[in-house]
């Protein structure tokens, strides 16, 4: 039993990855010039090639350190905001519009608004962090504001304590909205800071990597490059899933107590 459903798994995965591949090699024998499109042979010849290098993983740890630095920061700062504004409408009145322009605004504009101000190093994390902060801060408002009145009328009838309300009623409840807006934001901050890369450039980064290739004229190094992106955002985004999962269950059993 278990071993069929193991090979169930490993068919929806390696099937859709044989089709793509598949598409993917017509398609570079049909156009036939390899710096308009490689083939999946000679991206993952380089991308072997880069794995044996020290540089390729001081560059991928250094991306992934400012994007790690920028998302925990914008979740960190969503999260205050959002209790600011949910304790008082006063708050809420000054903050909702700001977080809404941050929301609005394109990632272009901010990366070089940002260019300005900050040391280039530093500006893919601050990118991150802006693109936490709105997806973060409208998840956990709305959550607060979804908190069921009857646990919270069973909380005062029991006489909680604010700190056993909050523990006990409050955080189990906007758990699942704080959990949402984490995925959707990972995934967000994760393209922004690379995007970032891109445009500023700092040293040992994935996005200045994606460019050299580009301006090289090195398409087997810049799918390879993609492609490490795209694994990366796929392993994170993994892990990210299985933690809060971890998180919740932990919550929810506390709620039940």
């Amino acid at each position: 039993m278990m071993a069929s459903i193991t090979r169930r798994k490993a068919a929806r995965i390696l099937l859709p990855l044989a089709f793509w591949l598949g598409v993917w090699q017509l398609l570079s024998a049909r156009i036939g010039q390899e710096l308009l499109l490689p083939s999946p042979a000679a991206v993952a010849r380089t991308l072997g090639g880069l794995l044996t290098q020290g540089d390729f993983w001081l560059t991928t740890g250094a991306t992934l350190g400012r994007i790690f630095a920028g998302t925990l920061a914008g979740i960190l700062l969503g999260v205050l905001l959002a209790v600011l504004s949910c304790l008082s409408p006063l708050c809420d009145c000054i903050l909702s519009p700001a977080v809404r322009v941050v929301r609005a605004t394109p990632v272009a504009s901010f990366i070089v608004l940002i260019l300005l101000w900050v040391r280039t190093g530093r500006v893919p994390a601050v990118i991150s962090a802006l693109m936490v902060l709105p997806v973060v801060w409208g998840n956990v408002v709305r959550g607060v504001h979804e908190i069921d009145a009857g646990l919270l009328e069973m909380a005062r009838v029991y006489r909680f304590g604010r700190l056993k309300t909050l523990w006990l009623v409050a955080i189990p409840s906007v758990m699942p909205y704080f959990a949402s807006a984490c995925l959707t934001a990972l995934g967000l901050s994760w393209k922004a800071g690379v995007a970032a890369e891109v445009l500023c450039r700092p040293q040992h980064a994935v996005g200045s990597q994606v460019y050299f290739s580009k301006i090289n004229l090195e398409s087997p190094s810049l799918f390879a490059w993609t492609l490490v992106v795209i694994a990366l955002s796929f392993v994170l985004e993994k892990g990210l899933s299985a933690l809060l999962r971890r998180a919740q269950g932990r919550f929810a059993r506390k709620g039940e107590m």
